[in-house]
């Protein structure tokens, strides 16, 4: 028997209805399109092509979003300076800095010198903060993604034991927050984990972004779990997860794809998150 697979096609194209109805909206009050800039420092092959898709589908629902490139040799004063006059500039609505970053540039000190209020991913500390404190301004849209498919799927997390295997900032930290908002027990596993395997196979909500492909193995997921797989690295010319697919098919009772699982979801998560920056819908949808 095969697991139920959480496509995500079908609720991105749900959700981008949605955003564009509220796109129209805004540019009619803004005098323009509701605007992302993307800061993308080098040219990472990854962050390259989730550019790429952001910018197509903005375009295609009646937002913008506009590239703001730089080499990789940038000076941290120069991209600091150009990150705080996009935060003054009252064109653009919201800001996304594009990861992985060249070393020795971080994240978190780059957002540092953006407002929070134009961060459309959430990762400034006063936004991340606001999401532990359970009042998010936005929410990582990854994650959400993964909480809007459960959602669409009819899984409710509440009283559920979910792991999380994987604890970035962007993706790990705040899904375990978002799963305790539902009511879920939730167990944050990681690299230092001692015996994972042990640990996922308890698993009723199986979450895995560590950006390891087929790191989970069929074995390590319990028979009829739910399994969102967070993993986009690319193998041979081709987006493969964390979790080794076809065994774990044969266990789970949902898993999401890759691609096609939390993917398209995402981008247009980011879009509802630009809208509610812009002063439009809620953020996450």
């Amino acid at each position: 028997m095969s697991a139920r697979l959480l496509e995500g096609r079908p609720v991105a194209a749900r959700l981008w209805e949605r955003a564009a109805a509220e796109a129209a909206r805004l540019r009619d009050r803004l005098g323009q399109p509701p605007t992302l800039a993307i800061v993308q420092v080098g040219q990472d092959p990854s962050a390259a092509a989730y550019t790429r898709q952001i910018l197509r589908s903005f375009a295609r629902y009646g937002l913008e979003a506009r590239l703001e490139p730089f080499p990789s040799e940038v000076a941290a004063s120069d991209l600091y300076a150009r990150v705080e006059a996009l935060g003054r500039d009252s064109s653009v609505q919201a800001v996304l800095v594009q990861t992985p970053l060249p070393a020795p540039l971080t994240l978190a000190e780059v957002v540092r010198h953006l407002p929070p209020e134009k961060d459309a991913e959430g990762v400034h500390p006063t936004n991340a903060g606001l999401l532990w404190q359970g009042t998010p301004r936005v929410v990582p849209s990854t994650p959400a993604a993964g909480m809007e498919l459960l959602r669409e799927a009819g899984v409710a997390p509440q009283g559920r034991l979910a792991v999380v295997v994987g604890r970035s900032n962007t993706v790990g930290k705040p899904l375990a927050q978002l799963l305790l908002a539902q009511h879920a027990t939730v167990v944050v596993a990681h690299s230092r984990t001692r015996d994972l395997a042990a640990l996922t196979r308890q698993a009723e909500i199986l979450a895995v972004a560590i950006g390891r492909p087929g790191a989970i193995k069929g074995d390590m997921v319990a028979p009829g779990a739910v399994v969102l797989d967070f993993g986009t690295t690319e193998v041979e010319g081709r987006l493969a997860g964390d979790v080794d697919f076809e065994p774990a098919q044969h266990v789970a009772a949902a898993i999401t794809p890759v691609p096609g699982g939390i993917g398209p979801v995402t981008i247009a998560m980011l879009a509802l998150n630009v809208l509610a920056l812009a002063g439009g819908l809620e953020a996450g949808g």
